[in-house]
């Protein structure tokens, strides 16, 4: 897809975690660059807010025209289909910062792509659980204990092929949606 690239910025920006800017980045600060990538990965406008308080400990003013311009340009680029389904597809959460006209669209591509994504770490997970109990009644000593770890297998297979049949039809819903980019 086109828009891998965006991706990058958005998990930064979730590693970042809360830390807003250093003290070089705020004597150093474009503005219109610092909005632009904040809106690029989708962060909320409050952002700009975390930004006055950091640059504010050390007095400087957040240039909020400046890194506002930059960030709808932004989120213009953030807020389409094709990278929604990035975003939901690499696991990550949406905070709902698209504006009305674009939000809708961006919503529904998102949640059927995060579907995929719970999905594949619900096999994923299951098939680690298979994986121990095969372990295990390798190592098991009795005949109690192998009879009990099959039964536990049987009932995880049949899990693990329920959770299957949705990841494939959550996948090919996902298929559907991207087939015309």
């Amino acid at each position: 897809m086109k828009s891998r690239w965006i991706a990058l910025p958005l998990l930064l920006l979730t590693l970042g975690g809360c830390a807003s800017l250093s003290e070089k980045e705020c004597r150093d600060a474009d503005w219109e660059q610092i909005g632009y990538r904040d809106g690029l990965a989708g962060a909320a406008r409050t952002r700009a807010s975390d930004h006055g308080e950091a640059c504010g400990k050390i007095g400087i003013k957040v240039d909020r025209p400046l890194y506002f311009k930059g960030y709808d340009a932004g989120l213009l680029r953030y807020c389409t289909p094709e990278n929604a389904i990035e975003v939901g597809l690499a696991g990550a959460a949406y905070y709902g910062t698209c504006p009305p006209d674009t939000d809708a669209l961006f919503t529904d591509h998102y949640r059927v792509a995060r579907a995929v994504y719970d999905q594949r770490q619900r096999v994923s997970s299951l098939d680690s659980q298979r994986r121990s109990l095969e372990y295990k009644l390798e190592k098991a000593e009795s005949d109690d204990a192998r009879r009990k770890l099959r039964a536990e297998l049987s009932r995880l297979d049949y899990e693990l092929r329920q959770e299957r049949d949705r990841l494939y039809y959550d996948e090919t819903r996902l298929h559907r949606l991207t087939a015309g980019y």
